[in-house]
């Protein structure tokens, strides 16, 4: 009697169970469909245009600096060991769904049970420990030659300072002090010239990154943090914070504009000279002088030393306005002035209440600024 109402009850359970399941199954059917769907919409609400850059191109799956290379060998090898790993049990478990599948008749039996295996217990433990190993090791060795890279003579030497939201770019030992774009030169057989950079945060925690030249590194208040890479390649090579910093996190954007060796003394040359005057934007000029922008800003060789801001001495030899938020045309530098609260909400600049003609004035003497 026992026996028979024990099977009445896996009856009863059975027929329960496949009841249920059309609805279980249509359940994880549309789980699965919305959280794909949700995903594509995260994904794409973080997709921003990059603003001088057409090709959009930040993949570090195509390095052109060598800690950039180090870095993506470290990640293919740790990639084909997860992949190995996947495939390995991924197809025990096929295996293992196709062979012990449910039969016609199976329900008055049970499969052999198997109750341990001191081999195969030893193998799931002894496996993981040593590829942990050979990561570890891996992973050490490629963190080692990155980070133990001394700088040689003819190395340029920059300083970052991360803000929120904008970088300020130092060259203590040319005396230039630039926004946003980092310009280095490319090296080359014939002459080697990597760049070695000190970061340094004046507020809160940011993260220095541009995938196709480096790793990221942290930029810490009260510390600082250093990295170097050696591009190849001229060209615009775009990066962005990578620590969330606050509300315009997102666009806090880095270029490292890799130029040729003599374009690069070039563009030094360039920015150690004083501002420009021209008599056609005295106005504007007045007008800049005359409203608190010089606080805030510093126009080399004019009374304007503020040190809270971007240096404006060069403004318009950059692509970009607000660290990518706009580009640097006449228009994008019209609305950034007007009211920088809507290109940016939060950010530390202020709405001046200027009218339209004096907007107009300092835009003019701004693209003075080359």
């Amino acid at each position: 009697m026992l026996t028979q109402s024990k099977h009445e009850e896996n009856a009863l359970n059975r027929a329960a169970n496949q009841s249920r399941t059309p609805t279980l199954r249509k359940r994880l059917r549309w789980l699965t469909l919305l959280s794909f769907a949700a995903s594509v919409v995260v994904i794409a609400g973080h997709v921003h245009p990059a603003v001088g850059n057409p090709a959009q191109v930040t993949n570090l799956l195509q390095p052109l600096s060598q800690p950039a290379q180090e870095i993506k060998e470290l990640s293919l090898l740790v990639l084909a060991i997860c992949a190995a790993i996947f495939l390995i049990v991924t197809g025990l478990l096929v295996y293992a769904i196709v062979r012990f599948r449910h039969r016609a008749g199976d329900e008055a039996s049970e499969p052999p049970q198997i109750y341990g295996s001191n081999q195969i217990e030893m193998a799931w433990t002894v496996l993981p420990i040593l590829i942990v190993f050979v990561l570890i090791l891996v992973t050490s060795r490629t963190i080692a030659d990155i980070q133990n890279r001394k700088a040689a003579p003819g190395a340029v030497h920059a300083t970052i300072v991360g803000h929120q939201w904008w970088w300020e770019i130092r060259y203590p030992e040319l005396g230039i002090v630039t926004a946003n774009e980092l310009h280095v030169p490319a090296s080359d057989v014939s002459r080697r010239q990597p760049t070695f950079l000190k970061l340094q945060s004046a507020d809160v925690a940011h993260s220095f990154w541009v995938p196709q030249l480096a790793g990221k590194t942290d930029v810490i208040p009260g510390r600082e943090n250093s990295m170097w890479f050696e591009p190849t390649q001229p060209g615009t090579y775009l990066g962005n914070c990578a620590e969330y910093c606050g509300m315009q996190h997102a666009r806090m954007l880095i270029r490292v504009v890799v130029q040729p060796p003599a374009e690069f003394e070039r563009w030094v040359a360039e920015q150690k000279r004083v501002a420009a005057e021209e008599l056609s934007a005295q106005a504007g000029r007045q007008v800049f002088f005359a409203n608190t922008c010089v606080n805030c800003h510093t126009i080399r060789g004019t009374s304007a030393q503020g040190a809270f801001g971007p240096d404006l001495t060069h403004l318009m030899s950059r692509e970009t306005l607000a660290s990518g938020a706009a580009p640097n045309t006449r228009e994008g530098l019209r609305a950034w002035v007007r009211d920088p609260q809507k290109l940016k909400v939060g950010c530390l600049m202020p709405n001046m209440q200027m009218t339209d003609t004096e907007v107009d004035q300092i835009v003019s003497y701004l693209q003075t600024l080359k």
